[in-house]
């Protein structure tokens, strides 16, 4: 009988990484080598199928060894508990349906099932969503906001890396009506791995060091996660201004976030109210009056940094989190730990690389 124990409580979940030779798909990797309670099962990859994951990424030797498949395989494929999709938006939908099917839970880290409404999908993606029925069901994956709803879900839909940011700094106040409409302003920071490991013109070393570039203004993709969430937390339409930009670092996203309130609250009772909202959240940290966060002290890690004040009338949220992390894939991994009832920090709990 305690042998029988002892194999239910040390035996691993078994998980598999569609598109694993991304960015996202090599740091999830590299976070759930390192997790106690999982194996990994199998890796997809397109471009290096066949290929060893130490012949593509060198830093995995003596930790993890396998090959790389062809997605076109899935279905063959063994059987797994979890998997993680880091396919491209309008592709991952197609290889997500095909998972459920076999009653194989999923973490999507692409944008298809991310709204409640196809429209707003189709109209940013401009492809028509077959799957509608799994947008009304999939669970947008922030844990410190959704966490009762993941525990149960089939499939998460895992947040925007700028959105996780923007969602953090106005949440407390968001939820309880005090931002005055049409106030928000966000200016967002990211480093050059949030544009995803595919070579391009503008993320060449001499076209995208030493400059600042910035892009969607017009209107960025994850500008409309965010104001569904937040619109979903205050009761009604938020709408936000919201410009990104690309600064030549490796990883990490620092947002700024201005934004007026309904009543004259002082600083003390700002942060008392983001004090409340996420006292009991390991992964977010609030500064102290006139402190700040910058990304060094969040690069490699789950936390997101949070600073406050003010100018004249003008609240100004100060946010920063590592794309790759807490913006993509350490948020996986924490929404992996509640799925399957591991401690929320397992596998996470470690600080940042200093310098």
């Amino acid at each position: 009988m305690f042998k029988d124990l002892f194999k239910i409580f040390t035996m691993k979940l078994k998980v598999g990484i569609l598109g694993a030779t991304g960015y996202t798909g090599a740091e999830l990797t590299r976070l759930l080598v390192r997790h106690p309670r999982v194996e990994i099962i199998w890796l997809t990859s397109e471009k290096f199928s066949g290929k060893k994951i130490s012949e593509v990424f060198p830093h995995f030797r003596n930790f993890l060894d396998l090959d790389y498949t062809s997605v076109t395989k899935l279905s063959s494929l063994e059987y797994v508990d979890l998997s993680f999709s880091c396919l491209p938006h309008g592709k991952s939908m197609f290889f997500v349906n095909k998972l459920l099917d076999r009653g194989i839970r999923v973490i999507d880290f692409s944008a298809d099932f991310r709204f409640v409404d196809h429209e707003t999908y189709e109209r940013l993606y401009r492809v028509r969503h077959p799957y509608r029925e799994l947008l009304r069901e999939a669970v947008y994956g922030l844990p410190e906001i959704h966490r009762s709803e993941i525990k149960g879900a089939r499939i998460i839909a895992n947040p925007g890396c700028f959105s996780t940011s923007v969602i953090f700094g106005l949440a407390p106040l968001v939820s309880k009506g005090l931002i005055k409409e049409g106030s928000i302003n966000v200016d967002s920071k990211a480093g050059l791995a949030g544009a995803g490991r595919a070579p391009t013109l503008e993320l060449h070393f001499s076209e995208s060091n030493e400059t600042a570039q910035a892009f969607g203004v017009n209107g960025h993709d994850q500008k409309p996660e965010m104001e569904q969430e937040l619109s979903s937390l205050n009761g009604g339409p938020i709408n936000i201004v919201f410009v990104p930009h690309r600064i030549p670092v490796n990883r990490g996203i620092l947002t700024t976030i201005y934004s007026r309130l309904e009543d004259h609250l002082t600083h003390e009772e700002i942060r008392g109210i983001y004090h409340a909202f996420y006292e009991k959240e390991f992964f977010v940290r609030l500064y102290v009056k006139g402190k700040y966060p910058s990304l060094k002290n969040v690069r490699f890690t789950n936390f997101c940094d949070i600073g406050l004040g003010f100018q004249e009338d003008v609240l100004i949220s100060v946010v920063a989190l590592d794309n790759l992390g807490k913006g993509a894939a350490g948020q996986a991994v924490q929404n992996m730990n509640i799925m399957f009832d591991f401690p929320e920090v397992e596998g996470l709990r470690y600080t940042g690389a200093y310098p």
